[in-house]
């Protein structure tokens, strides 16, 4: 089933399935999925979070208190919450960054919405991303779910990303082909 996605793998892949899984069976998987974002929003927002998170150093009861505490403060439970305690005792919450993206990929994927990210020197204006979003569901068929990244070094124009496919139509590319041709030229 969602093991069998390429989507997914290693230990962050086995750990997203699994919860997958076991959401689809109870009918959580949208709760899940925001008790997940809030956890995110959460080690976005404390590099003391984070630090803990990603350090061996830690015990595993360490890291289970601090996760219970944090939980409990962030007021996530259910499911999400023991999944994550489980994690902090099998002393894999350096992996839970990946853990939850596979989690999203399975969410996303099950739910026929493609996955883009898009690449520009400015943030785009809503018009614009919404234009980007129609352009892209079109040659898609399927819902896209749009993760927008600013990169000035790409000058102007932008580099689309969507499953293994790639449009590079930054001016910074165009700059360097013409660059090209004419020291070949």
């Amino acid at each position: 089933m969602a093991s069998s996605s390429p989507i997914v793998s290693g230990i962050a892949g086995r750990y997203a399935s699994a919860l997958f899984e076991l959401a689809t069976e109870a009918k959580q998987v949208d709760a899940v999925s925001d008790a997940l974002d809030r956890f995110t929003a959460l080690l976005d927002g404390s590099e003391d979070l984070d630090r803990m998170v990603r350090n061996p150093v830690f015990t595993a009861d360490e890291q289970a208190a601090a996760i219970g505490a944090v939980l409990k403060k962030a007021t996530i439970g259910g499911l999400a919450a023991n999944f994550l305690q489980l994690v902090a005792a099998k002393r894999r919450l350096f992996a839970v960054r990946g853990m939850i993206a596979g989690y999203r990929a399975l969410v996303a994927e099950a739910k026929g919405i493609v996955p883009a990210e898009v690449t520009v020197a400015a943030p785009l204006s809503d018009k614009n991303r919404q234009a980007v979003i129609e352009a892209l569901e079109a040659r898609a068929g399927k819902t896209i779910s749009l993760t927008e990244k600013v990169d000035p070094a790409i000058i102007g124009g932008l580099v689309v990303k969507m499953g293994s496919k790639m449009i590079d139509a930054s001016l910074k590319t165009k700059l360097n082909a013409m660059k090209l041709a004419m020291n070949n030229g």
